[in-house]
């Protein structure tokens, strides 16, 4: 039998050790069909349960990998971190070796498709997190950005972001996770992005209640800063000017039409 490889859920240890009991007591009922506990792998965020499986007890990851995003126990995406940016060391490497047989166009071709592209994947995943945490990519971006000019190392690289037409990575990341916040307030995000980000609605008539803002939930954390997306996103949103939260667009085409990013790049980035 098997079982789908990255599966997430949440829920308390009691339930959590029912559930395993559960599918393995299913499991014998099949034909030819056992549940090895002692394989199992399971991942808790910001605790250290144990879970008992019978007679196996089956201790928490560290790490679990979904969807290619690597998930640490306290969400610092530490090694998501680290896993992209040796990905895009190794592409800048193999790529460097055939520099002198391309053009500053194919370079930068090869460049976004191999180097940007594993950048900017689910990158919304590391809004709020410190300059110091998201460093090592901005690195790879240095020396990607180095590479289709074929300059030194020790070169400015804000030049050739202009050129480019690139943000850096902190900039990227904000702009998804506005790209995100703005198909909220348009009605075609998905639906679980429509149940963590509300619309802000006053109590009383207000000069901001047509100003298309988003509720910021108040932070848990002693010293008022989260990095929680439902509390990140809606502040990043509401310092936008008034005239992006009520950009006309049809909700049909919000996904595919760039009119939105090209607003937000020229205002916010530029």
């Amino acid at each position: 039998m098997t079982f789908p490889q990255h599966f997430i859920f949440l829920v308390n240890r009691g339930r959590l050790c029912c559930s395993v009991g559960g599918i393995k007591a299913m499991t014998l009922n099949w034909h030819h069909s056992v549940l090895h506990s002692g394989s199992c792998k399971w991942s808790v965020a910001l605790s250290r349960l144990q879970v008992d499986s019978c007679t196996v007890t089956i201790a928490p990851n560290k790490v679990a990998k979904n969807l290619g995003v690597v998930i640490d126990d306290r969400l610092s995406f530490s090694d998501h971190i680290a896993s992209v940016a040796r990905s895009c060391r190794y592409a800048l490497y193999n790529i460097r070796k055939i520099r002198l047989y391309l053009t500053q166009y194919a370079t930068q071709l090869l460049v976004q498709a191999m180097v940007i592209s594993c950048l900017d994947y689910c990158n919304a995943l590391l809004v709020g997190l410190p300059a110091c945490a998201i460093k090592p990519l901005q690195r790879v971006q240095n020396a990607a950005a180095r590479l289709v000019f074929n300059q030194p190392k020790r070169l400015h690289v804000t030049p050739l972001f202009i050129n480019l037409h690139w943000l850096p990575v902190a900039a990227r990341i904000q702009h998804k996770a506005l790209t995100l916040a703005y198909k909220v307030t348009s009605g075609s995000a998905p639906t679980y992005l429509n149940v963590i980000v509300n619309a802000y609605i006053p109590s009383r008539m207000l000069r901001s209640s047509n100003a298309n803002r988003l509720a910021v939930p108040s932070p848990k954390t002693k010293r008022g800063h989260s990095k929680l997306f439902s509390v990140v996103v809606p502040q990043l949103w509401n310092n936008l000017p008034v005239q992006e939260h009520n950009f006309p667009l049809d909700l049909q085409k919000a996904c595919e039409d760039p009119s939105f990013p090209r607003l937000l790049n020229k205002t916010k980035f530029y």
